[in-house]
């Protein structure tokens, strides 16, 4: 199988050696053949032993790896990807995510931790949404229906999400089953209605489930607001626990919108809730020991490495407020899933967020996503979610 070959430079192998799924750029001494984005290309040593094939990309990341076994190199790239796909099944089958009557929403592939680095795949009740983060997978989209069709005969329909993610651009839309802008579905007892279209990732941030539930068991009799709440999953779950009051501020009013939709789908038109367009930091300022509860999500403020201190100094700025707001005895639920962020780094933030608001803070639990994002020990940044529960005094 004659592919295009990406020679390693001499003493640059060793990130390759132990397997880890990325090679980047720097390590390439020179590339054989023409690879267009997203081919097949193997991976060599400068001597020219074989050491991986996967797909080119021109990026920083220059190619993302499929298989360091020559053996399954040699298979047809559909069979490969069928291997993978029902390992990934396997493994939520055997924990029982397929078989939970108060929850229908999972993550069925996650990229580098089910050996399928630019793909991922959610599970709604029937629809699995795909979305490609590298070229050479979206062009496997095809042969990937085809194999969850087969892998999952009761999946209705399958939506491509991968506008914002695939290099060069792609199309969002139904690729099988009917077209459906929305659906509903279930976690843990709360109904929440999912717009494939507008809503963000595949449409929900299914690794909170874990860590809302964690939300409803210390809601009770408390006042809680949730921040960058978009569609209300944490806000849903403090009110399941029973929570005297939940405010769920987000900059988008699509997203607040939807989260009083679902507010009211579950606890009626008098839940003690307020859904609020407005800016994090300026209804921080605003809070002022009124809420005993803070969860703090927001998007990813360092994107890459270069931007890691400006991030850094952004989630210290909303954790420092968040301390400030919160009276004694407080709880901060507070998150990072910024990829460039480590886990010390996001500990030292708020260490210095504690230090500048004068609080005491003790670390209660360390908050990861879910089991059903599992992270190859290959591939530690697939860690990419931090989280700590700190209470506040």
């Amino acid at each position: 199988m004659n592919r295009p070959r990406l020679v390693i430079a001499a003493g640059r192998d060793k990130a390759i050696l132990r397997h880890h799924p990325w090679i980047f750029s720097g390590a390439v001494k020179r590339v054989e053949g023409n690879p267009a984005e997203g081919d097949l290309v193997d991976v060599c040593s400068a001597s020219g032993e074989w050491l991986a094939m996967g797909h080119f990309q021109n990026d920083n990341i220059v190619c993302k790896v499929l298989t360091f076994n020559k053996e399954e190199s040699l298979l047809p790239i559909a069979e490969l990807l069928r291997r993978r796909v029902v390992s990934a099944i396997g493994y939520r089958r055997q924990l029982g995510f397929f078989d939970m009557a108060s929850t229908n929403v999972f993550r069925l592939i996650h990229a580098e931790g089910d050996y399928l680095p630019g793909l991922v795949a959610d599970w709604y009740d029937g629809v699995v949404v795909l979305q490609a983060h590298s070229v050479g997978m979206h062009r496997c989209f095809p042969q990937l229906v085809e194999i969850f069709m087969t892998a999952i005969p009761v999946i209705m329909a399958v939506y491509d999400k991968s506008s914002a993610t695939c290099p060069g651009g792609a199309t969002d839309g139904f690729v099988f089953g009917p077209e459906v802008a929305e659906k509903e579905v279930v976690e843990y007892g709360n109904r929440l209605i999912i717009n494939f279209y507008e809503g963000q990732k595949t449409g929900f941030f299914v690794d909170q489930r874990e860590n809302r539930r964690l939300v409803a068991d210390l809601s009770r009799g408390r006042s809680v607001l949730n921040c960058f709440g978009y569609t209300g999953g944490f806000s849903l779950a403090a009110l399941r626990g029973g929570a005297s009051y939940v405010e769920t501020v987000d900059i988008s009013k699509k997203a607040i919108a939807l989260c009083d939709r679902n507010v009211a789908l579950n606890f009626g038109p008098e839940a003690p809730h307020r859904g609020v367009v407005a800016d994090v930091l300026q209804r921080l300022d605003a809070a002022d020991k009124r809420f005993d509860f803070i969860v703090l999500d927001p998007p990813a403020f360092a994107k890459n490495h270069r931007a890691l201190q400006a991030g850094l100094k952004g989630y210290r700025s909303i954790n420092q407020r968040a301390m400030e707001a919160l009276p004694d005895g407080g709880l901060l639920m507070t998150f990072s899933c910024s990829q460039a962020v480590s886990r010390d780094d996001f500990q030292t933030m708020l260490f210095t967020a504690a230090m500048n608001a004068g609080r005491r803070v003790r670390i209660v639990r360390q908050l990861p996503h879910a089991a059903d994002h599992p992270v190859s020990i290959h591939h530690p940044e697939g860690e990419y979610l931090k989280g700590l529960l700190l209470e506040v005094e």
